[in-house]
């Protein structure tokens, strides 16, 4: 039993990592696409976005309902949610304009919130 709370808890710290990462690649491919058209259009790439979210919510569903399970509190599970929510939303967006990236950032930080507080709450 511990040995599986040590897991979940590298995995909720890997999930906070992963959410940190995608705040970088949001930011950085912004700034490629504003200066270098060729490069951003890699970094912007449908596949890259469909891929992370994708890994972000295998790793936010067993983190986080793991967690629940548990500590059982659905609060850590009910942030995290909400997070991939607006991350999928995001990823659902035209990707023309600023607006998904800004969705897809508050996202990345809510799911990050939701990890944390799984940490916590099993703390």
């Amino acid at each position: 039993m511990l040995s599986r709370a040590l897991t979940t808890r590298r995995l909720d710290r890997f999930g906070i990592g992963l959410s940190g990462f995608c705040l970088v690649h949001c930011v950085v491919t912004t700034v490629l696409i504003a200066t270098l058209a060729s490069a951003g259009g890699l970094l912007g790439s449908p596949i890259i976005h469909e891929v992370g979210l994708w890994i972000a919510m295998v790793i936010g569903a067993y983190t986080l309902g793991r967690g629940m399970f548990e500590h059982g509190f659905m609060m850590p599970s009910a942030v995290g949610g909400f997070g991939l929510g607006i991350m999928s939303g995001a990823a659902a967006m035209p990707h023309d304009g600023t607006d998904s990236v800004w969705f897809t950032m508050l996202g990345v930080g809510v799911l990050a919130l939701g990890h944390r507080l799984n940490e916590i709450a099993r703390d």
